[in-house]
């Protein structure tokens, strides 16, 4: 089941055109202050010659695009809706692309996150948390009451949690049912999550006694299976969704328009289409909800080693979008040289950038960087080590592949979208 296309753009993008370019961006160029982002992207400048300043973090506008279009047709071909997490980006810009593309909905991980889609009008946010903040519920329920078509579904996990639940929301006057589907841990030793069927149903149970949530399904996180492989991930696929018609059994949905069953990381996205395929008919619709978030982005480590892509290429296969460039600002030896760019600048949490190609500082050509690896990363400087017959010099720049979106995205607050031949089409702002 996929989500029909929004018929309105998100509210709010327009204001980030016009936000000022100034020295809170890195790598923007410095004779653009005064202009406004919008105007900026309207020059169409080279990142290489229009005045960029080296560290300068580069989406590829291509690979984007591409990616988008691959998990919407992915989404539809396996009869699947999809709420990319969020957390990934954290960009307005590139939601509004993600729901042009099919999305159902955004995923978000804690309340904060909830509010900045809001605040730019995510009419549909699956909250992959329990929440028990009560100054958060507050908030939640009054932003329920104002806005009838907003829907928001997170995670409950225990009985206490969906007490704080019911008494934040009651004291906070909620008018509508606050939607909750039971989390199911992916194992003992996990993550969060009920760790047994007779657990999810003790906190179905406290649910439907609380006046202020209303049960419409199940969820979990497959990848946080223990030592995970296809089988263990579709033994964990296959108990939530029994887990479901169990629940459905028992009535348990009563009140609902629609039963959500959601899993889906980066890492396992196949065998939740291939179990979820199989869920029984049940009394009411199903919304097999997909929460995949990294691919808007991929990347050239973590997830290109993990992609479901390599098990089933017939299915097509994700580029990496992120390039980050940095300068060659010291050459002391013949084995070793240092680029301006470093822990502040680069994911290294799951691997260190890799050094993919150079631009030649005197003729512009961009050659593949033989010979050349990041060794290590101090804050503001990349340590590459060469081999003998490597080519650099100062005044070089070196274009690294990063791995891990989540930390690379969150150290940039306004990004460059790149077409090929260098020419800046936008800037994506980010709100960590």
């Amino acid at each position: 089941m996929t989500a029909e296309r929004p018929a309105q753009p998100l509210s709010g993008l327009a204001q980030l055109r016009d936000e000022p370019v100034d020295h809170r961006f890195k790598g923007l160029p410095p004779d653009a202050e005064g202009l406004t982002v919008g105007e900026l992207a309207a020059e169409r400048r080279s990142l290489f010659t229009g005045g960029f300043t080296t560290p300068v973090l580069a989406l590829s506008a291509e690979s984007v695009e591409h990616n988008l279009v691959l998990l919407e047709t992915y989404a539809e071909r396996h009869g699947l809706a999809f709420a990319p997490h969020g957390k990934t980006s954290m960009s307005p810009q590139l939601f509004e692309r993600q729901l042009a593309h099919g999305a159902w909905g955004i995923t978000a991980a804690v309340p904060h996150q909830v509010r900045v889609y809001r605040a730019f009008g995510v009419a549909r946010i699956f909250l992959a948390n329990e929440v028990v903040d009560a100054a958060a519920l507050r908030w939640i329920a009054a932003e329920l009451d104002r806005d009838p078509g907003f829907r928001f579904l997170c995670y409950v996990d225990s009985v206490r949690g969906v007490e704080l639940m019911d008494e934040a929301l009651s004291a906070a006057g909620a008018t509508r049912p606050v939607e909750v589907v039971v989390e199911l841990a992916a194992g003992e030793g996990a993550r969060t999550g009920a760790r047994t069927e007779a657990d999810c149903a003790a906190v179905a149970d406290a649910v439907a006694a609380a006046r202020t949530l209303r049960l419409t399904g199940v969820a979990g996180y497959e990848g946080e299976v223990p030592d995970a492989d296809d089988e263990a991930v579709r033994d964990w696929l296959r108990r939530l969704t029994a887990l479901a018609a169990d629940f459905d059994r028992a009535g348990r949905f009563d009140g609902a328009e629609e039963i959500v069953i959601s899993a889906g990381g980066s890492a396992w996205f196949d065998a939740v289409a291939d179990v979820f395929a199989g869920i029984p008919d049940l009394t009411l619709p199903v919304l097999k909800l997909l929460r995949s978030g990294a691919y808007i982005s991929h990347d050239d480590g973590h997830y290109r080693e993990i992609t479901p892509f390599n098990r089933v290429p017939e299915e097509g296969a994700l580029q990496p979008a992120f390039r980050l460039w940095a300068q060659v600002v010291s050459r002391p030896s013949a084995g070793q040289a240092f680029v301006n760019a470093g822990k502040r600048d680069a994911a290294y949490d799951l691997d260190l950038p890799e050094a993919q190609v150079v631009r030649d500082a005197r003729t512009g050509a961009v050659r593949p960087a033989a010979g050349i690896a990041v060794e290590k990363l101090s804050d503001q400087h990349g340590w590459l080590t060469t081999s003998p017959d490597a080519v650099l010099e100062v005044g070089d720049w070196v274009g690294m592949g990063l791995s891990h979106p989540c930390t690379s995205f969150d150290k940039w607050q306004l990004i460059p979208l790149v077409e090929a031949d260098g020419t800046v089409t936008d800037l994506v702002r980010t709100y960590f």
